[in-house]
Parts: structure tokens; C-alpha cells; sequence
């Protein structure tokens, strides 16, 4: 199934997508899509409610997208964990996932104007494969387990300014969690319906200029082991978020790409995820 939110933000309706693609709203079942939904099996509740045709279609002309999860409690994230990314960048693979956290409020829809902040010099890009939670990750026992508490996947771009990240000292933490930094979705896809999370093409494009054509296969580590990994650090609860690492291609690393520019265009994709388009403003 794929979820989505549409509307106005802080007013976004939950619908779920059905087999002709039209928007069947979900409010008789939840008012939004975010922990309390998905603690409650709000999944398996809106796939029977799909199946047995209760919920009404939505016109959505007209309305905005938005991020298909509601004010997650925790984003966190993983970095080098491409092995062509981490080449690109210099940088040795790590032995461990590297974990950071990103603001939760740099969560925006897919196609958000994304705003470069006022004393940037290096914004950059990121196209990632985003998991949700569906259930409470603590102190996982394997990585298998890791399956009964996905929710689903989306699309991210964990936007990033460089300058703040590398060089302004301290932790990656400033430099990720600008305003806007985090657009997420189109959709949340379900496990049944994204497939194999090892087995995705990652795209990410500039003004009509590709940038990064990675796969999910380049993994250092993967989804599984992510999950399970960071359930030994810290409680991972439903609805949360984790964006899982970025393919080679960003303009930090070994090329000639310029970083964004105010009126640039992004386009972002993964294979049966979506796609995300936003326009580079400026704060």
C-alpha cells in the first residue's frame, strides 16, 4: 500500500492510495498519519478498510503533498554508508554505522521550496531511501527482527550545508537541521509493495542534470542491520524515521559538481518510492 498526506501544512488529510491510484480518505480510521496511527496497527486496520471499500475517495485537485509521516518523535540518520560515497569523500568505510540525529522540524513535503540558509556557502543533496517505524524497536535481538517493526519506506533528501557540517567545529548536527532540509515522501510505500530495500535505484537530479544514479545494493549496511543496530542505542518508536546513507554523486565529493543555488530545481526518485521535485530558495 502507499500512504500519503495532502493538504495544507498542519492541516494535511491521511489518505491511502488504492489499486486505480485515486485517494481514499483515512479519517474515519485516524486523524493523521504519525505514532499513535501506526502503534495502533493502523496499517493492517486501513488495509482491511481498503479491501472491504468503507473508506471515500478524495478529490485531491489541487491540494498539496506532504510528508507522509507527522511529526516523528526521533529522525535519525546514517552516514558513509555507500561504499562509493564513502571513496568519493576520502573517507575510510567505517567498522560501525556512523549515527547522527537531524532535527525533526526539517521535515517538509516532496515538492517544498528547500531554503538555503542565510550564511550558507555549501548546501548539498542527498538522495536517501527513508524507513519508518511501525512498531517499538528496543534492543532488537537480530537483524531479522528488524522486519516486524518497519513500517514502510520513502523517499528523503537529507539536504546538508557542508561549511557547518565540516568546518565550523562540534558535531554534524548543525550543519543537517537547517529549516527545510529534510523533504520526505511522495509516499510511504509498505514492505509487501516496495520490495526488496537492498535492490533500489537512487536518482537525483539538478536542473534536468543527473548527479547521483546509485542503488541501495552499495550499502555498507543494511537496512536490517540499521534498525537492529540502532535499537541497541537508543529506543526507536512508531512513526519515528531513519534516513539510511546517500550514494556517491554529491557535490562534497570527488567532482565538479557546484553545491544548490538559489532557483535551482531537484529532482529526486527511488525506484517504486516516488519522486520528489523542489525549487532552492533562500531563507
Amino acid at each position: 500500500m502507499r500512504f500519503q498526506r495532502l493538504g495544507d501544512p498542519g492541516h494535511e488529510i491521511p489518505v491511502v492510495l488504492d489499486e486505480t491510484g485515486a485517494a481514499r480518505d483515512l479519517r474515519s480510521l485516524t486523524p493523521d498519519l504519525d505514532g499513535a496511527f501506526f502503534a495502533a496497527d493502523g496499517v493492517a486496520r486501513a488495509r482491511t478498510a481498503l479491501r472491504e471499500g468503507t473508506l471515500p475517495v478524495l478529490d485531491a485537485t489541487g491540494l498539496r503533498v506532504g510528508a507522509p509521516v507527522a511529526r516523528p518523535g526521533l529522525l535519525a540518520c546514517i552516514g558513509l554508508n555507500y561504499s562509493d560515497h564513502a571513496a568519493e569523500t576520502g573517507a575510510q568505510p567505517p567498522a560501525e554505522p556512523v549515527v547522527f540525529l537531524k532535527a525533526t522540524n526539517t521535515i517538509i513535503g516532496p515538492h517544498d521550496s528547500v531554503l538555503i540558509p542565510r550564511t550558507s556557502a555549501k548546501t548539498d543533496y542527498e538522495v536517501e531511501l527513508a524507513v519508518v517505524l511501525g512498531g517499538r524497536a528496543r534492543y532488537l535481538a537480530t537483524p531479522k527482527d528488524a522486519d516486524a517493526v518497519i513500517a514502510g519506506y520513502a523517499v528523503s533528501n537529507d539536504v546538508s550545508e557542508r561549511d557547518f557540517q565540516h568546518e565550523r567545529g562540534g558535531q554534524w548536527t548543525k550543519g543537517k537541521s537547517c529549516e527545510t532540509f529534510n523533504p520526505l515522501g511522495p509516499w510511504l510505500v509498505t514492505p509487501d509493495e516496495a520490495g526488496d530495500p537492498q535492490d533500489l535505484g537512487l536518482r537525483l537530479a539538478v536542473n534536468g542534470q543527473p548527479r547521483q544514479d546509485g542503488t541501495t545494493k552499495n550499502m555498507l549496511f543494511d537496512v536490517r542491520h540499521i534498525v537492529w543496530y540502532l535499537s541497541q542505542f537508543m529506543v526507536l518508536e512508531p512513526g519515528d524515521v531513519v534516513n539510511t546513507g546517500t550514494p556517491a554523486g554529491v557535490a562534497f565529493g570527488a567532482n565538479d559538481f557546484p553545491y544548490l543555488s538559489e532557483g535551482d530545481e531537484v529532482t529526486v526518485e527511488i525506484d517504486g518510492l516516488g519522486r520528489q521535485h523542489h525549487r532552492i530558495g533562500r531563507a
